[in-house]
């Protein structure tokens, strides 16, 4: 008996980590300083603190992190809350776990010395964009505000080239530029921008940046875990602003430049404080929105896509 105990414990001693200690998670774009809470999870170990094994992968294809999730060939996903509403509607299995960044990101962006001043202003210009349908119910919300349409202006599509189009004179306005990083490429091209934020202008508030995992596997005690890391990671970046933008620079050389530098302290605000709470009354409200504008047919009860972890 003392021989098989040992060999138990020998054995036990040289296993791997379980394969459920282990998670995925696909990021929605190329690593930047929406990612931060995530990245000081990993280099502060608070996954590790919780038994996880935590692998960050950027997508080659953007719009794949949602759709292979959905499969159970990722973990979790970071998407957005507009998309969460399309994705489900699609028939997708996935459900919002966590919110990253608390408000919208997207704006509508002009020269501050060009000739759109004011939302009114934009009858008769000319505005680019970059995905089409979204972006354009933004555009048509924010105008229906103030008594235009999208009749009143000319959309062209400058896929995601908004800065140059914008500076170039090609369009006197773009929408979908984000918030945090737009304005300041303008700024480090030697001109000024101006933004006008569509909760501002008529659009009910969404949370840009969400985490989601299949919809079946919402009560995974690992997806609490996870969730658990990345609040006390957002707790310390928020107390400890400076040593989380060294950490994370130091994490992410590759990327350490005046404009990320410049986005970190731009977006470090619009942080989800608790990343874990799930405000109903919001996301049904947006569901309305997203109805309103044709951009879904209809949605199940929010409660099968939408969920907060204990």
């Amino acid at each position: 008996m003392r021989r098989a105990a040992i060999a138990l414990l020998a054995a036990l001693a040289v296993q791997p980590a379980m394969a459920q200690d282990k998670l995925t998670v696909l990021l929605d774009w190329f690593m930047n300083p929406d990612h931060v809470p995530l990245v000081l999870a990993q280099t502060q170990g608070e996954f590790e603190k919780r038994g996880l094994e935590v692998e960050l992968i950027a997508p080659a294809d953007p719009s794949a992190p949602p759709r292979l999730v959905a499969a159970g060939q990722g973990d979790i996903a970071v998407s957005y809350q507009p998309s969460l509403y399309q994705q489900v509607a699609e028939g997708l299995p996935v459900a919002r776990i966590g919110t990253l960044v608390a408000s919208p990101l997207n704006s509508l962006v002009a020269l501050a010395d060009g000739k759109v001043q004011s939302i009114s202003d934009l009858a008769g210009t000319t505005v680019g964009f970059s995905v089409g349908g979204f972006e354009d119910a933004l555009l048509g919300r924010m105008l229906e505000n103030e008594g235009l349409s999208l009749d009143d202006v000319t959309l062209v599509n400058v896929n995601f080239a908004l800065t140059p189009a914008l500076l170039s004179g090609r369009v006197d306005a773009v929408i979908g530029a984000f918030r945090n990083f737009e304005l300041t490429q303008i700024k480090l091209e030697g001109r000024e921008g101006i933004a006008f934020f569509p909760e501002e202008h008529g659009v009910p508030s969404y949370e840009e940046l969400i985490i989601i995992a299949k919809a079946d596997r919402v009560n995974d005690p690992l997806l609490a875990k996870f969730m658990d890391a990345v609040a006390a990671a957002t707790t310390f970046m928020l107390e400890n602003p400076e040593e989380a933008e060294a950490a994370f620079f130091a994490d992410q050389p590759d990327i350490d430049n005046a404009l990320n530098r410049a986005a970190f302290t731009d977006t470090l605000p619009l942080f989800a404080t608790d990343p874990k709470p799930l405000d109903t009354a919001a996301y049904e409200t947006f569901a309305t929105f997203m109805i309103d504008a044709g951009l879904v047919d209809d949605l199940p009860a929010l409660s099968s896509y939408a969920v907060e972890l204990p």
